[in-house]
């Protein structure tokens, strides 16, 4: 990435936190609290089903955009108040207890940003995305890593904030024991 890419804060929408107190205490006059009950029964379903088809069928009826062929793990998370900002492309992997977020509520405003899954990416078990990034086709995100910038197209990122990683580094630990491996 360039200084002249766009990045995630250029397509994050910011909201003014109107009167006293932060932003997230004024959710309710944002959105609706029946829907975000009705999306928080969904989301809990959606983490609990084994079945990929009911996943991808609840998913759709919270508002995201789900490709064809698209895995959700057990136990992830999409945003409960914003998940129609959520598009899940072709064939795309979202891991174990991993967190899609398109929301951030902070003392004097929230920022809302779409966040955009792309063709085979894959994100990592534990992993947490920000609002406004885009993950690249066929980038993998590492379990357990912050996402806070866009991952480009066949990227390895791992860390908290993640980061471009060389290929050995994720794809064996050989190099790391000097030649050895537990397989």
């Amino acid at each position: 990435m360039t200084a002249d890419d766009p990045s995630r804060h250029d397509r994050i929408d910011r909201h003014p936190t109107p009167g006293p107190g932060n932003s997230l205490s004024g959710w309710p006059g944002e959105r609706n609290p029946i829907r975000v009950a009705v999306n928080y029964v969904i989301v809990w379903l959606v983490r609990l089903s084994p079945s990929l088809r009911l996943k991808r069928w609840l998913l759709r009826r919270l508002g995201v955009d789900v490709g064809e062929r698209v895995s959700w793990g057990l136990e992830a998370t999409p945003d409960v108040f914003w998940p129609d900002l959520i598009t899940l492309e072709d064939d795309a992997l979202v891991g174990y207890d991993a967190t899609i977020l398109c929301h951030e509520f902070l003392q004097d405003e929230y920022r809302t940003g779409e966040v955009v899954v792309g063709e085979r990416a894959m994100i990592g078990a534990g992993a947490i995305v920000l609002p406004g990034v885009e993950i690249g086709r066929d980038a993998s995100v590492a379990a357990n890593s912050l996402v806070t910038r866009d991952v480009p197209p066949d990227a390895v990122v791992a860390g908290v904030p993640a980061r471009p990683m060389n290929g050995d580094a994720i794809h064996g630990d050989a190099a790391e024991t000097g030649g050895e491996s537990d397989d």
